[in-house]
C-alpha cells in the first residue's frame, strides 16, 4: 500500500512539472516563439530536455526491470533466448532478401545518399523484409485463432 502511494507522488510530480513547463510555453506570444530563438530556448528547450529525460527514464527502468525478472525466473530467461533466437534467424533471412539498389526519385532519379551498394539501403530492405515477414507470421497466427475460434464454437 505504501509503494502505491509513493508511486502516486511521483507521477503527480512528473505530471505537475510537464504542465508547468507545457503553461510556460502557453504564456508566449506565438510569433515571437517561431522568429525568436533565445525565447525558444528559455521556453521550449526546458520542456524538450524533461521529455527526453522521461523517455530515457522509462527505457532504462523497463530494460531494468525486465532484465531483474528475466534474471529471477530462469524458466523465462530460456524462453526469451529461443525468441531472441528465432527473430535473429529472420533478420538474417530479412537481410539476404533485402538489395542496395539505388533509390529513386518519381521522376527515376537517384536520390542523394540513395546511390546503388550503400550500406543504409542494404539495412532499409533489411527492416522492409523484416517487417513484411513479422507480419505475414502474426497474420498467419491471427488466422489460425480465428479458424480455432469458429471451430470451438
Amino acid at each position: 500500500m505504501k509503494s502505491n502511494k509513493i508511486l502516486s507522488i511521483l507521477i503527480a510530480a512528473i505530471a505537475l512539472i510537464g504542465a508547468f513547463l507545457f503553461i510556460r510555453i502557453f504564456m508566449e506570444d506565438a510569433e515571437m516563439i517561431k522568429t525568436d530563438a533565445a525565447l525558444q530556448n528559455k521556453v521550449i528547450s526546458p520542456m524538450i530536455y524533461y521529455s527526453t529525460f522521461l523517455l530515457y527514464a522509462a527505457v532504462i527502468i523497463a530494460v531494468v526491470l525486465s532484465l531483474w525478472s528475466l534474471i529471477r525466473n530462469p524458466q523465462n530467461l530460456k524462453k526469451t533466448l529461443l525468441g531472441l533466437g528465432v527473430l535473429g534467424v529472420f533478420l538474417i533471412v530479412a537481410y539476404f532478401m533485402s538489395d542496395s539498389n539505388a533509390v529513386l526519385d518519381t521522376q527515376g532519379v537517384v536520390l542523394e545518399g540513395g546511390e546503388a551498394g550503400t550500406t543504409s539501403n542494404k539495412w532499409v530492405g533489411t527492416g522492409i523484409w523484416y517487417s513484411i515477414i513479422l507480419g505475414g507470421i502474426a497474420s498467419l497466427f491471427f488466422v489460425y485463432d480465428l479458424l480455432k475460434g469458429l471451430i470451438k464454437s
